[in-house]
């Protein structure tokens, strides 16, 4: 039997620290530890893939969070039906001990409790999810009600920095020294020069 890990993150600046660090102390060697950065919407996910290769009846796959397996109810319960019993591999929820499946066969009341609590913190890990998306809706709505601004902020050209635009036009500077007088790196150099001639101010 082989020990698993698999953790992940919905984006690239987020952190996985705190799954590693559990999975360590929970004994996991680095070599057996599988992580993506990537939403959990579907399972086109590289490291996900290539750990599913490689589990294989009695081992045992290890997740500090329920909805790592997925983002909604349905995904959830359709993975962990595939892994325990298509593939008959064991799970242990680091969170959640309960939810272990080394333990659920041993009696058939086992296996009920720990078979509902799956059901109930997967609909518990959706609907938060939802409250959430819920709550960043309202808070733009009001934001949005007072006048606050989403997007890139206006920019007013000075006349220094349309001086410095327009020798660049005129070829008497490069856009080097253009970039280095007005602090601009190159995408923002460029899309201002762009913006200023759709302007016809430059």
């Amino acid at each position: 039997m082989t020990t698993y890990a698999y953790g992940r993150v919905s984006a690239k600046d987020q952190n996985l620290q705190r799954q590693l660090a559990a999975f360590h102390e929970f004994g996991i060697e680095q070599q057996f530890i599988y992580t993506d950065k990537k939403s959990g919407k579907d399972f086109e996910r590289k490291e996900y893939k290539r750990l599913l290769k490689r589990l294989r009846a009695g081992d045992l796959l290890v997740i500090k969070y329920i909805d790592r397996l997925g983002r909604n109810y349905d995904q959830i319960i359709e993975e962990w039906n595939r892994i325990t019993n298509a593939m008959g591999a064991d799970i242990l929820v680091l969170d959640m001990p309960l939810l272990d499946t080394r333990t659920k066969t041993e009696t058939l009341v086992g296996k009920f409790i720990s078979d509902i609590v799956l059901q109930v913190l997967s609909f518990v890990a959706e609907n938060e999810r939802e409250n959430i998306k819920q709550r960043q809706a309202e808070g733009i709505k009001i934001a949005r009600q007072k006048s606050v601004r989403f997007g890139r902020p206006s920019f007013i050209y000075s006349d220094e920095f349309l001086s410095v635009a327009y020798d660049y036009k005129e070829k008497r500077i490069s856009s080097k020294t253009a970039m280095r007088l007005l602090g601009l790196k190159q995408d923002n150099f460029y899309f201002h020069i762009h913006k200023l001639k759709q302007l016809n101010m430059l």
